[in-house]
């Protein structure tokens, strides 16, 4: 098996051609890029779907969309299909345990999740956490798919805000990282 890392560094470094785009490159170069890490969720109570989220954007002010992309074979995307609507929350640095066990395949959904993530149902029936830096209820603008991901754009109809006294939980190079203690300069 090649190593694509390392083809792509040689390629970068010496001038030459840029290695041959297959999965295992583009989610090595993608993974260049440090992201947040959010909970998504459609439902609550013994209804509730929730998934970790990285593949997370804002598109627009006017009006407030945010775009969100799952697999298309995930067990969140026939939730938020039928009930056309969606939140997220904000992960904090502490959360990690939360973010890595709904990751997985096996993790929780229904009551044992609402339990589990301390999770309230907002103003559009799906569940937030209020633990969160930060959450964002959605209803649902546009669908579209995308290879074997599906893209939802939710317009914004609910949010609220942490402290922001908590350091937010960020994916890098396939792992979770922090920014510096020092954040000092001003972006």
């Amino acid at each position: 098996m090649a190593d694509h890392g390392t083809a792509l560094e040689a390629g970068a470094a010496s001038g030459g051609a840029p290695a041959r785009p297959d999965a295992a490159a583009y989610r090595t170069v993608m993974g260049r890029l440090p992201t947040g890490v959010a909970l998504l969720t459609a439902g609550s109570d013994a209804a509730l779907e929730a998934m970790t989220l990285n593949s997370l954007t804002s598109v627009s002010l006017d009006p407030l969309l945010l775009l969100v992309a799952v697999r298309a074979d995930s067990r969140l995307r026939p939730a938020v299909d039928a009930r056309g609507s969606f939140a997220v929350s904000v992960l904090t640095d502490n959360q990690r345990d939360v973010a890595t066990e709904f990751s997985r395949r096996d993790r929780a959904r229904g009551r044992a999740a609402m339990r589990r993530l301390g999770a309230i149902a907002g103003v559009a029936g799906d569940a937030v956490l209020p633990a969160a830096d930060a959450s964002l209820e959605c209803v649902l603008h546009a669908r579209h798919a995308a290879g074997d991901h599906v893209l939802f754009v939710g317009r914004v109809v609910a949010l609220a805000c942490g402290t922001g006294r908590a350091a937010p939980l960020l994916f890098h190079q396939g792992g979770f990282t922090r920014l510096p203690a020092n954040r000092t300069e001003a972006a």
